[in-house]
């Protein structure tokens, strides 16, 4: 590999040294499809020399045969490495690349312009210093120019480059870069992007990317890599209070146990005192470990183990911040969303929370308002579709260390999981803790669950009837309650219709609604049992999240579901409502089993066909179930 430091030649480990002491840019190339990222980046790469002999072979021949420059040189086949990327000419995974200069090293992620990977150009952004926002000088400023430009001010980048790319395809029309600049500069202080450079430029030619071009005397900045090797690279972190995120409890032995992790922000060193968080218990460091040996300081970037003066409990996913200047802990935020599924957001379904290694579950409320990236506009949103942008509340089940976005990106920034396909559906950043969630604690109750189910001489339990209307749910959990109750069991029955009337009347039937409604009565289902009853709970709940959510709130083996079947056609038969005729006429929307879907059970405690079993039999089945 060519280099552009004689040092390689001359003395390997003074280079190596000089090498070593650089400061290390990371930056991302984004913007709208075919605008030019990947081009860009070959290019750079061509030019600073980072490219093998065999590489530069492969990539001449490869240009020939899937290039689109008639022959040659595609300096985008560089990092468009995805046989699919290959064939479409389009860039779909986030690639990164290395290579530097005399003064500076790089990391730079190229992402992919299409609107449906929008998902991993907030990936390759959540970890860059700068971003270069590449525009078609033939087309201007596009709707995924304008989200792309968005989510870099949201995730908090600020040096900017404004590239206007294939200049030579406008004749460097000086009016045509001005007007691009104008409309761009418009929405970029809608957004807070205060300062950009805007560049000049032609990519594939290599115009303005490493030297001025003489093709455009008008422009009178930097090229792109000058600028690349002197936009300034703050150390912010290691100027605010220490943050370390616990990855690992270290316990090689009986003699040793000590808190690995990534130092987020600050700095710290032994005889700091410490607070571990969500608990708060405190403590001293007294050692800072490596591999390398023991460290009188480590600051912001490390990745250290540190032990303490006192035996307290810290686990994975707690953080260690400054006794003195502790992050917030709370379970409720407002939070900025970035929708990545296919599948939409639905209020209130459970989702799982990863920040760091801390994993929690958590529920999205209704948004506030989603954005359209074109007007920034506040939208009205009862849901958020792929690549919409929201500002929603995050309700958490359990309380975790955070500092705001704009502070800490480690503490607040976080994604969402599907708990079912384990799908990444979404990132987020958190502004702020919601005030209702430091106004609200436990209070203490000195009589107990146990207390009370002791007095009822009974296990609480929950039984869940889940199945599509007309198959015979309310039918058998009627029953049962009959047989519990002469067997002078203490319960109540919840049914999905009785139960409309009152706490869930102001529910529709749309999908957001089916969820808040299945989210009340498991709520309502807890309560009862820690009253000590037996619930017995009929609801179509045709989602497998809210079932799952529901019997994550009881304790272990306290929910029984019951998957009550029978084939859409016999329900429909029986049609004991006249709904399903209602659904078939269009006069009954969002309908399970006619227009909207029944997610069955797959792991029931107890799976009854009534169309092979009267409702006496069920219930005596469940009955004996219950009593074992």
């Amino acid at each position: 590999m060519a280099h552009q430091s004689d040092l390689i030649a001359e003395d390997i480990d003074a280079y190596l040294k000089a090498h070593e002491v650089k400061s290390l840019l990371r930056f991302l190339t984004c913007g709208s499809v075919d605008d030019g990222k990947s081009t860009l980046i070959g290019r750079l790469l061509y030019d600073s020399k980072m490219i093998f002999e065999d590489q530069l072979a492969a990539l001449e021949a490869d240009s020939r045969k899937v290039g689109t420059q008639g022959g040659e040189i595609d300096f985008a086949l560089l990092v468009d490495g995805l046989a699919a990327e290959r064939e479409q000419g389009i860039t779909i995974d986030v690639a990164y690349r290395f290579f530097s200069t005399d003064k500076r090293k790089f990391i730079v992620a190229d992402t992919p312009g299409h609107e449906q990977y929008t998902r991993n150009m907030v990936t390759g952004a959540s970890t860059a210093d700068a971003a270069v926002i590449l525009i078609d000088a033939r087309r201007g400023v596009l709707t995924q120019s304008r989200r792309h430009s968005y989510l870099v001010s949201l995730l908090g980048i600020r040096h900017v480059v404004l590239a206007v790319n294939k200049m030579d395809l406008v004749d460097w029309s000086q009016q045509v870069f001005d007007d691009i600049v104008a409309d761009y500069r418009l929405f970029a202080d809608q957004i807070g992007i205060r300062h950009f450079t805007a560049i000049p430029m032609s990519a594939l030619k290599g115009d303005n990317i490493t030297e001025p071009s003489p093709l455009s005397p008008w422009y009178d900045g930097p090229p792109l890599l000058r600028w690349l090797e002197d936009a300034p690279v703050e150390d912010v972190v290691a100027e605010q209070p220490f943050r370390m995120p616990v990855q690992w409890v270290n316990r090689p032995n009986l003699d040793f146990r000590g808190f690995s992790g990534f130092i987020a922000a600050g700095t710290v060193s032994p005889g700091d005192k410490i607070k571990a968080l969500p608990s708060g218990r405190e403590s001293t460091v007294a050692r800072i470990v490596t591999l390398d040996g023991n460290l009188d300081r480590a600051v912001a970037g490390q990745s250290v183990t540190l032990t303490l003066t006192d035996e307290i409990d810290v686990s994975r996913g707690d953080v260690l911040a400054a006794a003195g200047d502790p992050p917030g802990v709370a379970d409720q935020f407002e939070t900025t969303l970035v929708w990545f599924d296919d599948e939409a957001m639905i209020p209130g379904r459970p989702y799982l929370m990863k920040m760091g290694a801390r994993t929690v579950s958590a529920q999205v409320t209704e948004p506030k308002y989603k954005v359209n990236v074109n007007t920034l506009e506040h939208l009205a949103a009862t849901r958020l579709e792929l690549n919409e942008i929201g500002v929603c509340n995050l309700l958490l089940d359990a309380p975790i260390a955070f500092d705001p976005y704009a502070e800490t990106k480690d503490l607040g920034g976080f994604i969402l999981v599907d708990r079912m396909t384990h799908r990444t559906v979404g990132a987020g950043m958190i502004h702020f803790a919601l005030r209702r969630s430091q106004n609200i604690h436990w209070q203490a109750l000195d009589v107990s669950k146990a207390a009370r189910a002791a007095q009822k001489g009974q296990t609480p339990r929950v039984v869940w009837l889940t199945g599509l209307s007309g198959a015979g749910k309310s039918t058998i959990a009627n029953l049962l309650e009959k047989r519990l109750h002469a067997a002078g069991r203490h319960t109540y029955l919840l049914d999905g219709d009785n139960v409309r009337h009152g706490l869930n009347k102001d529910l529709g039937f749309t999908e957001e609604d089916r969820v808040e409604n299945i989210r009340r009565v498991a709520e309502v289902a807890k309560l009862m049992t820690e009253a000590g009853l037996i619930v017995l709970v009929s609801f179509i709940s045709p989602f497998r999240a809210e079932r799952r959510m529901a019997r994550e709130l009881m304790a272990e083996g306290e929910f029984l579901e019951v998957h009550v079947h029978a084939p859409l056609a016999e329900a429909e038969r029986r049609d004991v409502k006249g709904l399903y005729k209602k659904a078939r006429a269009g006069q009954l929307k969002n309908f399970t089993g006619v227009d909207s879907p029944y997610e069955a059970p797959e792991s029931p405690e107890i799976r009854i066909d009534t169309t092979q079993m009267t409702a006496e039999e069920a219930a005596e089945q469940i009955f004996t179930t219950l009593t074992l």
